[in-house]
């Protein structure tokens, strides 16, 4: 059966609508003119920090970022093993060394409690990644990081508008990298965001990401630059997106609260946690196929494909990617990313999606696992 509902299609505001007729009447297309640092003030003003630089992707968000930081060839930086494979290519653009940690096994993020065995002398940063829309659990791993001197980089793009005791993801760390992408609560089609209350950090994303011009002489180049910038047209997107951002974040707490109440009784889906001290903010309806089901997550999804109903699968573990085959340690284990890998998937959870759609969704799993 074709797919009938979407896993995640997004909701287009008016307000974005016009914003990117009016960019497109004005002429300026290109990352030149008004709109582009408008988005950035308006979303610094979002998250409270001090600097927001637009990014043509998330990814180079975080190369940025990294760069930014100094980090390099003889480097490592941990990251977490359950991640979109992004987070670590970041890593690698820079020449420098990820170090894998395995993640908490209730909201999939960065195990704090693993974090210290894996430094070494050389260690300079931290990748934490506030996952499917619920926060890391920044407060221990920011006092650990301080007390080793190492740099933290949030990883926010799943996690617009996601908390952590009250602080919105992003403003935690000294840096942090957004992903405007299409199935981001904010989206510019393709596109990110580095954020920072450093200003010194902030000038340098913003020198790397327009090819390096020496501030003295343009079009001399002293060093190795990027053509990173973000379309006006995007950023008028992005802004039309972000002057709802409430609207938004309240349409995924209703979604959420919607699949949580019909999905509660089922024994064999284990439905997402959000901890005491964290908001989630939902991005993706992500469970785990619980043993009590009688089938093997892929079964579940195909059953649910067989009913019209879209799913995706966790992100594969970083240490089992062929890409990284002869790079990390022969005896590394990562028992908690491996499990969660083989029985999580996520179900439709774009912004676009009705109750009535949910409903569907709902329905169909009844079926599944009746």
């Amino acid at each position: 059966m074709s797919v009938r509902i979407a896993v995640n299609e997004p909701h287009i505001t008016e307000t974005a609508k016009r914003l990117v007729q009016q960019t497109m009447e004005s002429g300026f297309v290109s990352s030149a003119g008004p709109m582009v640092r408008q988005f950035e003030s308006t979303f610094a003003a979002f998250l409270g920090v001090e600097h927001a630089v637009t990014i043509n992707s998330g990814t180079s968000a975080l190369h940025l970022a990294l760069l930014a930081l100094g980090i390099g060839p003889g480097d490592e930086v941990i990251v977490p093993d359950f991640t979109m494979i992004a987070t670590v290519n970041a890593v690698l653009y820079c020449g420098a060394t990820p170090v894998l940690v395995d993640v908490d096994p209730e909201i999939f993020t960065l195990d704090p409690g693993l974090i210290e065995a894996r430094i070494t002398p050389r260690t300079r940063a931290l990748i934490v990644v506030h996952l499917y829309g619920h926060s890391a659990d920044m407060q221990p791993i920011m006092a650990m990081a301080r007390m080793r001197g190492l740099a933290v980089v949030e990883d926010a793009a799943e996690a617009h508008g996601a908390r952590c005791r009250g602080r919105l993801c992003g403003s935690l760390g000294d840096i942090a990298a957004f992903s405007f992408y299409g199935n981001k609560l904010i989206t510019t089609g393709e596109g990110g965001m580095v954020v920072t209350d450093d200003a010194a950090l902030a000038a340098r994303v913003r020198s790397l990401r327009d090819m390096a011009h020496d501030p003295e002489k343009r079009f001399r180049h002293v060093e190795l630059g990027f053509s990173f910038r973000m379309s006006s047209l995007q950023a008028a997107l992005g802004l039309g997106q972000l002057q709802h951002v409430d609207e938004l974040l309240a349409r995924k707490q209703r979604m959420a609260e919607h699949y949580r109440r019909r999905l509660a009784e089922h024994a064999g889906l284990r439905l997402p946690v959000t901890k005491d001290w964290a908001e989630n903010m939902h991005w993706m309806f992500s469970v785990l196929v619980e043993p009590q089901a009688g089938m093997t997550r892929d079964a579940f999804c195909a059953a649910l494909r067989s009913r019209g109903i879209d799913t995706r699968d966790f992100f594969l573990p970083c240490s089992t990617q062929p890409l990284l085959r002869g790079r990390l340690p022969a005896n590394d284990t990562f028992p908690v990313s491996n499990d969660i890998a083989a029985r999580g998937c996520y179900l439709p959870s774009g912004l676009a999606l009705t109750e009535m759609q949910i409903d569907a969704v709902c329905d169909a799993v009844d079926e599944v696992l009746a």
